[in-house]
């Protein structure tokens, strides 16, 4: 299939005026292909030859005018449209298409809790074309309007408020209409239909609605008041900031099975991956994140929907502002305040190990390094979303709030149902100010990499304290203006650290500040996290650091620590035992939820999975559940529940033995509690499974206790993890070998098969890996692909063999663009991490 080229793009909107979509999708055909008839209404500015695109099962007519176009002449994707005469034309195409199982197009699910059946969309980035034929491009914008035939017992749900109007006479099934929506983009035109449980309301004039599948609706009652109330509250939040009104007519979010992403900012329709329907207990980070993805998802409303990128270089316009957006309207509008503290800790490390590795982009990149659809996908990282979002959260604090809100605001007049690029919203908020936007955009969007800011302190050598003081330089690797927060900390007769003073600085700057009075304790740069920059702690700092990080009393600050303590890490400047010891004295007394799991996190899955030696990862996994077992000491009392529950979890996956887990499973509870829910029953037998103390018949009575979606997600997790030879060839069959396994099922069985306590049984899958994921992803797709290669790679293997087999298959010359990326990333994380074993 050919994918479209910038020049191409701008040449069809140079050619095409797009109006009107009317698709008509029969979901009564059964399982595997939708009947799918569409009229395309379009103009030519001259006359001329065009193409449409589409990813038939089978194309049956296609009429242009009237007149028939010949279904041969299909090549790939492309649907020659030639002879064109200036003017309006009508486009009529009839075609079959195949339900998805990967999560692109119109993805179909069937419940194995009740055996009910849904179908949802996923138009993004050009999977439109698999689900009707469009000329597909984010700038040629049009009206949609869709007629879906769908079975009797199905609710229909579409962009624009659907109304069922009717019964077919042969079978009854129901004939749904959607209103016209305002003119939006090919890739956010959005069907989702089944038998949902839904929950309505009204909410300033408009319709509201949350929906998810039948076996779920008991979990969403009981979390509908909390989703609604964020949705609600978020919506008034954005119309005190914004001054266009949300331009659609009506707002649904439905949650849907087996997605890829988080969300999907549909307009009108937002699509959440139904993990948010809670089906076991969860921590309030967890909420909170569910909350984020809500505001991120209502942001894209204006930034993406409203206004829309003109290509796909511009994909920071949509998600680093949603990103932005998002958790700042959290902290204004709900009862998530400290929200900055998360994305310190969770992501923001997204966009720094992004940003470090060969692949690394700016967050807006020239035109030119996008030249087409398969290489903008790749952009969709934590460049464009963690990264962006920093960097308009130093743009605000160098800004003011004020001129950036006029700005925006004048991005949306200016641009509102069109189309606009990076160039187009600096000269917006140049409008409002006179600081110099245009270099700051130079100097922040589009350039690479990450800079390192070190102070340095000298004392002044007075012999009284009296005269005494302290000059601070900030020295600075790189090359972007920093305005950032200095925190001077002092040690308190009780041991805390009190905060002395703040200093407010720019950076680079030739002036030496002067301070009176004695050097700090404890100097902390870029506190508040205003800035994307990595942060060194002088000499002084650190070891005050490592002693008294906990007795810190801001959590943001101690977010701002964490982040250079791992940053130190991963630079080979912080032994990774220091760091386990460093987590192992503070952790347990951390009140922050969001920094015990991020911290925990990173100790889990980096330090003792990679960054410690085969030799010493028990000790270190002995760190770990000693640190786990401390937090489920101070909270027996039942006093917060959630950091509980992330504690258990965390001694869960790192048990090295299985007796405690066996005792868990038997009795049905963690000793003190919780009792044990699906999520955890599910991840003690995963963990029993790795270290061989259980076998088939256990993970098939647990799937018969549970015969959900996420039981058998479950299931395939565990089998795919017990230690035999033939439950690993079994499940690399099922990865590499059948073609009907979901993208769900896929991830799954991955997320199993590599152990690093089995990787004397896995050693020969190695090598194998590379040429079979070569060839998966070239058979079955960019989401199986990059599944492949973020799932299923090897990373347990950190040795000079595996690096050797990997660079070898990036010189394979039909390697797929989303597979190409997650093995150069992941082999470069490999580099830094036997770079961070011999030092």
């Amino acid at each position: 299939m050919s994918a479209l080229t910038r020049n191409e793009a701008q040449l069809r909107a140079q050619f095409l005026d797009v109006r009107h979509y009317a698709v008509a999708l029969d979901l009564t055909g059964g399982e595997e292909t939708f009947d799918s008839t569409t009229v395309i209404r379009f103009a030519t500015r001259t006359a001329g030859d065009t193409f449409v695109e589409l990813k038939p099962d089978e194309l049956h007519s296609a009429e242009l005018d009237g007149n028939p176009v010949d279904p041969a002449t299909l090549t790939g994707n492309r649907l020659p449209l030639t002879g064109l005469t200036e003017g309006t034309h009508e486009l009529r195409i009839h075609a079959r298409m195949h339900y998805s199982r990967t999560g692109e197009g119109l993805h179909r699910f069937t419940d194995p809790a009740d055996g009910e059946a849904y179908v949802y969309t996923q138009m993004f980035m050009d999977d439109v074309q698999r689900v009707f034929p469009a000329f597909d491009q984010p700038d040629l914008k049009a009206v949609f309007e869709f007629t879906v035939t769908a079975p009797a017992h199905w609710t229909v749900l579409a962009n624009g408020v659907t109304t069922r109007t009717g019964d077919r006479d042969s079978d009854g099934a129901g004939i749904w209409r959607s209103a016209a929506t305002p003119v939006i983009s090919t890739y956010l035109a959005a069907v989702a239909a089944g038998p949902w449980h839904s929950i309505r309301t009204e909410h300033a004039g408009l319709p509201f609605g949350i929906h998810c599948r039948q076996s779920l609706a008991p979990h969403m009652d009981a979390d509908a008041q909390e989703i609604l109330s964020i949705t609600t509250d978020c919506f008034d939040r954005y119309h005190e900031k914004f001054t266009e009104p949300y331009p659609f007519d009506s707002y649904d979010q439905a949650f849907v099975p087996e997605f890829n992403a988080g969300a999907m900012e549909n307009p009108g329709l937002v699509t959440f991956r139904d993990e948010f329907i809670y089906r076991s207990a969860v921590t309030d980070t967890e909420r909170q994140t569910r909350a984020m993805v809500i505001a991120h998802e209502m942001a894209h409303m204006w930034f993406g929907d409203l206004v829309t990128l003109r290509w796909w270089d511009d994909i920071w316009l949509n998600e680093s502002f949603a990103e932005y957006m998002g958790y700042q309207t959290l902290t204004e509008a709900t009862r998530f305040t400290e929200t900055w503290t998360d994305f310190a800790v969770t992501r923001k490390s997204w966009g720094y190990d992004a940003d470090q590795r060969p692949s690394t982009h700016p967050v807006a990149p020239d035109p030119d390094a996008v030249p087409d659809t398969a290489s903008a996908l790749l952009n969709f990282d934590g460049i464009s979303y963690a990264k962006g979002a920093s960097a308009l959260r130093q743009l605000v604090a160098w800004l003011g709030e004020k001129d950036f809100l006029a700005g925006i605001n004048t991005h949306f007049a200016r641009h509102k149902f069109a189309n606009a690029s990076l160039a187009d919203f600096v000269d917006s908020l140049a409008a409002h100010t006179d600081r110099d936007v245009h270099a700051w955009a130079d100097s922040w969007l589009r350039t690479t990499g990450i800079d390192t800011l070190t102070p340095r302190i000298e004392e002044s050598t007075a012999d009284t304290e009296a005269a005494a003081g302290w000059t601070l330089t900030v020295d600075r690797r790189g090359s972007r203006p920093h305005r950032i927060a200095a925190s001077l900390h002092d040690h308190a007769p009780d041991g805390a650290l009190e905060l002395r003073e703040t200093l407010e600085l720019d950076v680079p700057s030739d002036e030496v500040l002067s301070v009176s009075g004695p050097r700090p304790s404890l100097l902390v740069l870029n506190d508040g996290d205003l800035t994307y920059a990595k942060v060194r702690l002088d000499g002084e700092s650190l070891e005050t650091a490592l002693r008294s990080l906990s007795r810190i009393a801001d959590p943001l600050t101690r977010a701002v620590v964490w982040n250079s303590l791992r940053d130190m890490v991963r630079d080979g400047e912080l032994a990774p035992e220091e760091y386990l010891a460093t987590a192992q004295a503070h952790v347990p007394a951390e009140a922050d939820l969001a920094i015990v799991q991020g911290v925990l996190t990173f100790a889990r899955t980096q330090v003792a999975d990679r960054y410690v030696t085969p030799g010493q990862r028990t000790a270190a996994l002995a760190v770990i559940t000693s640190i786990a077992r401390d937090l489920m000491r101070r909270t027996e009392d039942g006093s917060d529940p959630g950091m509980r529950l992330a504690a258990v979890r965390v001694f869960i996956d790192s048990a090295t033995q299985p007796d405690t887990l066996t005792a868990w499973l038997a009795d049905g509870a963690v000793t003190g509690g919780p009792e044990l829910d699906p999520e955890l029953r599910w991840r003690i037998l995963a963990r029993l499974a790795v270290l061989g103390a259980v076998g088939e018949r256990e993970i098939d009575a647990a799937l018969a206790a549970d015969p959900s979606a996420t039981g058998e997600e479950g299931a395939a997790r565990c089998r795919a993890a017990l230690p035999t030879a033939r439950a690993k060839e079994a499940a690399w069959q099922r990865l590499f070998h059948d073609d009907s396994l979901s993208n769900y099922l896929f991830t799954a069985t991955a997320q199993g098969f590599w152990q690093p306590e089995q990787a004397d049984l896995v050693r020969d899958y190695v090598a194998r890996y590379y040429p079979e994921a070569v060839s998966l992803a070239a058979r079955r797709g960019p989401a199986i692909g990059e599944a492949a290669g973020r799932w299923a790679f090897p990373g347990h293997a950190v040795d000079e063999a595996n690096l050797r087999a990997g660079h070898a298959c990036l010189a394979t010359p039909d390697l797929t663009p989303s597979l190409r990326r997650k093995l150069a990333d992941h082999l470069d994380d490999l580099s830094r991490a036997l770079r961070v074993r011999t030092p």
